[in-house]
């Protein structure tokens, strides 16, 4: 049987590899044309809350699902906690003079959801040390890929409402996404199915991610950024020609 240290490493790597991959795809296309340094301030801040939020939802939440039980409200609880403390995040004034509510957003979503694989990467390997097959790796698999990206979407969405001049109804829809996705998250432990609805919504969410990010993207460079992208296609067809 393994240890609780060497499973945690293991849980540890996973979850870093995918807070990673999540940094790939909206934030590296538009990177050094948004504030990437308050992004990469709110990482930190990030890997405290999630710790703190991971540890009490796999306290009171993931223990409650393993041992067959239902936790009742206190998943409501801790999820409208996490969305008020990420609402006053962004509401920080660095962030608002900057207008980088969707990248800041972002960039804590991705560190607070790998935050939570962890816990779960956890629970899973020590859960099935003895039995890890193939069912077992794939799960654990999207939790790294699917739980940073997750969070980073809501919170990048949250983001962009507050720089669209909403205020504490993003709050709410933040709340019921998170309620929904750690919930999901959870139960997919025992209920792989759940997978078929919690990709779709990520899928559908990372085609409108582009434009939330853009929104951060200060107008003059936004302009630099048209060209780089012109210029680049125009070698990219003289090459194939």
């Amino acid at each position: 049987m393994a240890s609780d240290l060497w499973l945690s490493q293991v849980a540890i790597v996973i979850s870093l590899v995918g807070m990673s991959l999540g940094w790939r795809g909206v934030m590296t296309k538009y990177s050094g044309f948004y504030d990437l340094t308050t992004a990469w301030s709110m990482m930190f801040w990030g890997i405290l809350v999630g710790g703190l939020y991971g540890s009490l939802g796999d306290s009171f939440l993931l223990t409650t699902y393993l041992a067959g039980g239902f936790p009742h409200f206190t998943n409501l609880i801790i999820c409208l906690g996490l969305s008020v403390v990420v609402h006053l995040f962004l509401r920080r004034k660095k962030v608002r003079r900057t207008g980088s509510q969707p990248t800041t957003g972002w960039a804590l979503g991705l560190a607070v959801g790998g935050m939570i694989s962890l816990f779960l990467i956890f629970r899973l390997l020590e859960k099935y040390q003895g039995d890890i097959g193939i069912e077992v790796v794939a799960i654990i698999l999207l939790v790294a890929l699917i739980s940073p990206r997750a969070h980073a979407l809501i919170f990048c969405r949250h983001g962009y409402g507050m720089l669209m001049g909403k205020r504490w109804s993003i709050v709410l829809r933040t709340f019921f996404w998170t309620s929904l996705l750690l919930t999901s998250l959870y139960n997919s432990v025992d209920s792989p199915f759940i997978w078929i609805f919690i990709i779709p919504p990520v899928l559908l969410a990372e085609k409108r991610a582009h434009d939330w990010v853009w929104a951060a993207v200060p107008r003059p460079a936004r302009r630099r950024l048209r060209r780089i992208w012109s210029d680049a296609s125009r070698a990219k067809a003289r090459e194939e020609e």
